[in-house]
């Protein structure tokens, strides 16, 4: 569990969603992280690797086709990828003459969006064509940095613009297929970050509110207007997901401090709290046209699970209950999107041995795990969450 930085999150604030919320941390000896798609009936199927240790799941579509990044075993850098319809085979996307890509969303059409770090270590977000094909730099709207998080199925991608400290950063969305780039402004004229979108082009993010303390926000259709969502008590909220009702899901502090998942009406109209799966927080990282929401939590006893709601949000219920083919030591623990056929990309912690030998190649022992280690600690530095300052939550 994080530490939380109330001072820090109300200079900056912080948007945090699918990559700070979704990284990996390094696993013991003989036993590391995998990612996997979860499908109804119970089962896994493992996503394998882009040759390295780790993959991250991001982004999943209505055929099964997943977006995220890998390790590149032969230098250690991660790389953004698609997968074929229900997770089979896996592309890297390569990353434009930069060092790491990112993948953090994807359409129907397979249209992938996400972030390039190039080697000056500025930002630069990217669209793909169709399945992954051909790989766009999105322009940099005047600004240093720029990381695109959300599709939607015109292609119309929404993401964060910052200067060259970080400090601030502007929410923006685009026309369809990536053409232009459009600020969509603040909710008190502060900082902002955007980090999903429907097929309307409703966009939802964090913006320092008249409190000054970052409120989750939604939008109009195509980017206009922008709506204070609130809290469920607590200073501090965060959008992460929006569904095509304009259901909203993130996290958001309680009267108690604690941070809690929650959701909303359709169009962001009222915030419900989501509960836990016995802990004191919980985090809502997606949600599909059924109103289904996952995300994590943690226990009674402090350890960290995956969870799903049933439709609109209601009751929540631990991954781990439903899977049926997970090793012994392995679990469930964090679940980072769902698509509208009940598919979850998932990130399962503790795997002994390798799940599918024609999807993963054996990990890597010794020197070579602790150079990976090294260099991951060094790129999580260069790497800020998405919005306003980076490892920042609510309070």
């Amino acid at each position: 569990m994080r530490t939380i930085s109330c001072s820090k999150a109300r200079n900056f604030l912080a948007v945090a969603i699918a990559l700070s919320a979704t990284l990996g941390f390094a696993a013991p000896a003989f036993a590391y992280t995998a990612a996997a798609i979860l499908n109804p009936d119970g089962k896994l199927t493992y996503l394998g690797s882009l040759g390295g240790i780790d993959t991250i799941a991001a982004g999943i579509n209505d055929s099964g086709q997943v977006a995220g990044y890998s390790d590149v075993v032969d230098n250690f850098y991660q790389h953004a990828f698609i997968t074929g319809s229900n997770g089979v085979g896996m592309t890297d996307l390569g990353t434009l003459g930069g060092t790491y890509s990112f993948a953090t969303g994807i359409n129907d059409a397979g249209q992938v969006t996400g972030t390039i770090i190039m080697s000056d270590f500025s930002r630069h977000a990217f669209m793909t064509g169709s399945n992954g094909v051909g790989m766009t730099d999105l322009g940099m709207m005047g600004k240093s940095n720029i990381s695109a998080y959300g599709i939607n199925n015109a292609g119309q991608a929404a993401g964060s613009a910052w200067g060259e400290d970080f400090r601030s950063s502007n929410a923006f969305i685009t026309g369809p297929n990536g053409v232009g780039m459009r600020d969509l402004g603040a909710l008190q004229g502060g900082p902002s970050g955007a980090t999903a979108i429907n097929d309307t082009g409703q966009v939802v993010g964090s913006s320092e509110a008249a409190t000054g303390w970052a409120h989750a926000f939604i939008t109009g259709p195509n980017g206009v207007g922008m709506t204070d969502l609130g809290t469920l008590g607590g200073t501090s909220s965060y959008s992460y997901d929006i569904n095509n009702a304009g259901q909203v899901v993130g996290i958001s502090g309680t009267a108690d401090g604690s941070q809690h998942a929650f959701i909303t009406g359709p169009n962001g109209v009222g915030m419900t709290d989501l509960g836990t799966l016995g802990g004191t927080y919980s985090f809502a990282t997606g949600i599909n046209d059924a109103g289904q929401v996952v995300g994590y939590s943690d226990m009674a006893d402090g350890s960290q699970h995956a969870f799903i709601t049933g439709p609109n949000g209601v009751g929540m219920t631990d991954l781990n209950s439903l899977v049926a083919n997970l090793g012994s030591g392995a679990f469930i623990e964090k679940a980072n999107g769902i698509n509208n056929h009940g598919q979850i990309i998932v990130t399962i912690d503790g795997v002994p041995a390798v799940p599918e030998p024609e999807t993963y190649a054996m990990l890597l022992a010794g020197l070579a795990l602790i150079g990976f280690m090294a260099r991951r600690r060094t790129l999580r530095e260069n790497f800020p969450s998405p919005a306003f300052g980076p490892d920042q939550y609510p309070c």
